[in-house]
């Protein structure tokens, strides 16, 4: 299958608004409570990232912090389009000359190269390419086996590929300032990330935001998906989707990584999209913690500079984005 070139499909590219700190911290927190017992919000010195248990293959998130987002669910369902195949390294590659980088952390969620394990997967992506145009590969694909279980498998570094849709959190991987939001025992009905997006778009009413990192589940478990190989037959409605989709109740630890945007741009975004992974077999879609009383999140954001939209569908639908 060949693999679609960065100079055949259109670059998009959107200034974000960084809000103050203080602002930021204050929004945040009063929003973060409506939904969670214990909640802190807090700026700090990005703690190191590679180590257990984030696992990340650079230390930080700083440095140009930029949102990335390519194809798209139109190009799932209701059928797949095989060719929609693309190389997320030389995508990167591509905008980091646009803001003058050497090397880079990519982290997020998307389809996993379906070429690498001959079936239709979950992408965790979690990449580093060095100075010297090494690649430290750390990210890891979900697929649904034999025995309709979930299985995790690492990617190989010299594998970069992504298919159809994805959601990326771009930066140097630096240390630095990085926002650290912390929440245990949830009392609402929002998930994590739909908490934190939902209180930015409430109070930043007509301001573009992203965020992108990693958080862990320290505790509880989570209702996650993973995707089966490609349909044969198309879908159409979210309920024949939720059919084709396999619902896994995934137990922490967990670490996720992906983006949040507030609102669309007039460019067909995805608004939230995390995908997580363990060291045992465990790793999917996050959806939402299925024990409130329990579950603790811990997550190290960057606040997006810059977002650049990747090969916008032409042809769009608003299903299969959840």
């Amino acid at each position: 299958m060949t693999t679609l070139s960065v100079e055949n499909v259109t670059f998009e590219q959107k200034e974000l608004f960084v809000p103050d700190i203080q602002e930021l911290k204050e929004v945040l927190t009063l929003g973060l409570k409506k939904n969670f017992e214990e909640v802190s919000v807090d700026f700090v010195e990005c703690p190191d990232l590679s180590k257990e248990p984030f696992n990340l293959a650079s230390s930080g998130l700083c440095g140009n912090p930029t949102i990335i987002e390519y194809g798209g669910a139109p190009f799932l369902l209701p059928l797949v389009q095989r060719d929609k195949l693309y190389d997320l390294d030389e995508i990167c590659q591509k905008i980091c000359r646009f803001r003058n980088i050497s090397e880079y952390l990519a982290v997020g969620a998307g389809a996993g190269p379906y070429v690498l394990c001959n079936t239709n997967a979950e992408g965790i992506f979690n990449l580093k390419r060095n100075a010297d145009g090494s690649i430290v590969s750390k990210s890891h694909l979900a697929l649904v086996n034999a025995e309709k279980n979930c299985e995790r498998r690492s990617i190989p570094s010299s594998e970069t590929r992504s298919a159809l849709l994805g959601n990326v959190y771009l930066s140097e991987g630096k240390g630095g300032q990085i926002l650290r939001v912390h929440c245990k025992k949830r009392t609402g009905s929002n998930n994590f990330i739909t908490q934190i997006r939902e209180s930015l778009t409430n109070h930043f009413v007509d301001k573009d935001i992203g965020l992108g990192g990693a958080f862990l589940l320290r505790s509880g478990k989570v209702y996650q998906h993973v995707m089966q190989d490609f349909s044969k037959t198309p879908i159409y409605t979210e309920e024949e989707l939720n059919t084709w989709l396999k619902f896994y109740d995934m137990p922490a630890p967990l670490v996720a990584v992906g983006t949040l945007v507030t609102n669309e741009m007039d460019l067909d975004l995805r608004l939230q999209h995390f995908h997580s992974f363990s060291s045992s077999q465990w790793a999917g879609h996050y959806h939402y913690d299925t024990t409130p009383d329990t579950v603790e999140y811990e997550g190290y954001f960057g606040i997006g500079q810059k977002l650049f939209r990747i090969d916008k569908p032409k042809v769009t639908h608003k299903f299969g984005r959840d």
